[in-house]
């Protein structure tokens, strides 16, 4: 049978090549300044996209948190199915790029006349195969294959934001410990100076007033540790939520802010650069080039379409002479499909086409704008963190100073109670604004990890 091969392989020889009517692909210019703000570079330290997650959080705990967050979550799940469906939908489109061979065997019989025959064949071949001369085929198979790319790259970004939101929501938590923990001393210590004044008062060395501002104090202090006590628990509350399971106390923060993240560093090269390095900009890339694509699908559809069938076997009257020496038989039936006349179909899903590569165009660049600002926002808050907490760490110390010694002369008699009360609640103030100035240095290293396109594997 190998004078049969000749019609498929004469087939397969006209499938080689195509003409690709798609528009070549040109990134659209960032829409961005070309520097940063000056004085915003961060300090030394590793590019965010370079820094897997699992190395950029150094605390274990919240690792272990956010390890079973991306397992639980149910925005995941979603993103990881539409990939699979994606990527099923390629194959698809892949597979109209091959020929699809059948094998049949038939066998019929008639009577006419008094006499009966009989016929029976035996085929391999290929039936109304599209050549793709235009490249319909080929475009569709690529604007599938992007919109899987596309779907890879924004499940990547969920995962990191999720990553993301749950270390923001665990230093959260750890802060209004912190927090709390301040709240609970300072109420004992207002308890203690408190009893100090009504017995100073027993004994006539204080004012009914001073006795007055000392219980307020108590009472403010009481009602600082319910309400810490109160956000200890809705924190705890939005963290079980985003995790999406009960958590094991072993992995919940103690009532002290460490240091939970790395500090990353924004390399000295163009912002756009450094941006198409993000997720959400990378998916937004796909979807255009998904879109210039299509116009070239859209372009094929004005041209002719060839489509093949062809076959070749053995045919015969008789059973047993199917597969004997004579017995071969092939067929060959291109076509080709010419539009005449659609009422302007053709040319309003062209321009339909054309209309979404100039929205998907307009979206990209939307999209740069959105990390710029993410990024020179997030870097502005970086360039003076460092300073502010320096200053107030300063002013904290020189306040704790300021205090001890006003309790000091205070309960030597040297210094009236107001005075006291004055210098405790600027301590207070100040340890509180330096607790609160900690979770936004380490909350910024969260987010610039997250609008740099932190790294994933």
């Amino acid at each position: 049978m190998s004078h049969f091969r000749w019609p498929l392989l004469a087939v397969f020889a006209l499938l080689g090549g195509c003409i690709n009517l798609a528009p070549e692909y040109e990134r659209p210019q960032a829409p961005v300044a070309e520097q940063w703000l000056p004085g915003t570079a961060t300090p030394k330290g590793q590019v965010a996209a370079d820094i897997q997650w699992q190395q950029f959080f150094t605390d274990p705990r919240l690792a272990q948190l956010q390890t079973l967050a991306l397992a639980n979550n149910r925005d995941l799940r979603v993103a990881s199915l539409n990939i699979e469906k994606a990527q099923a939908q390629y194959r698809i489109q892949r597979a109209a790029s091959f020929p699809g061979i059948d094998a049949s065997v038939s066998g019929s019989s008639s009577r006419a006349n008094s006499s009966t025959s009989h016929s029976y064949s035996a085929e391999l071949g290929l039936s109304s195969y599209e050549v793709d001369v235009f490249g319909r085929v080929k475009n569709l198979q690529d604007e599938a294959l992007q919109s899987y790319l596309a779907l890879t790259e924004t499940r990547r970004s969920t995962q990191i934001s999720m990553v993301a939101e749950v270390g923001t929501a665990w230093l959260t938590l750890a802060v209004d410990n912190e927090r709390l923990k301040l709240a609970q001393e300072t109420l004992t210590s207002q308890q203690s100076t408190y009893e100090l004044t009504q017995r100073s008062h027993g004994l006539g060395g204080s004012s009914g007033l001073a006795v007055s501002e000392a219980q307020t104090t108590v009472e403010s202090a009481r009602v600082d540790v319910a309400e810490y006590a109160s956000q200890v628990l809705q924190d705890q509350n939005a963290l079980r939520l985003l995790v999406g399971s009960d958590i094991p106390a072993s992995l919940l923060p103690g009532d002290s802010l460490e240091s939970a993240a790395m500090l990353v560093q924004v390399p000295a090269e163009l912002p756009s650069t450094l941006l198409q390095r993000r997720p959400d900009v990378l998916a937004a890339e796909h979807t255009l080039m998904s879109a210039n694509i299509d116009i070239g699908a859209a372009r094929a559809a004005f041209f002719p379409s060839i489509t093949l069938t062809a076959g070749a076997g053995s045919a015969s009257t008789s059973l047993s002479s199917l597969f004997k020496a004579g017995s071969g038989a092939w067929s060959f039936a291109p076509s080709i499909s010419l539009p005449i006349f659609d009422a302007g179909s053709n040319r309003a899903t062209l321009d339909s086409a054309k209309v979404e590569r100039e929205i998907q165009a307009q979206t990209y660049q939307l999209t740069l704008q959105t990390a710029f600002k993410e990024v020179a926002d997030a870097l502005a808050v970086r360039s003076t963190l460092d300073q502010r907490l320096s200053a107030q760490q300063a002013l904290t110390e020189a306040s704790r100073k300021s205090y001890e010694l006003s309790d000091a002369l205070y309960r030597s008699g040297s210094q009236s109670f107001l005075e006291a009360l004055v210098s405790q609640r600027s301590l207070y103030s100040a340890e509180q604004d330096l607790i609160t100035l900690r979770l936004a240095e380490q909350s910024n290293r969260v987010t610039l990890y997250k609008v740099l396109g932190g790294g994933w594997n």
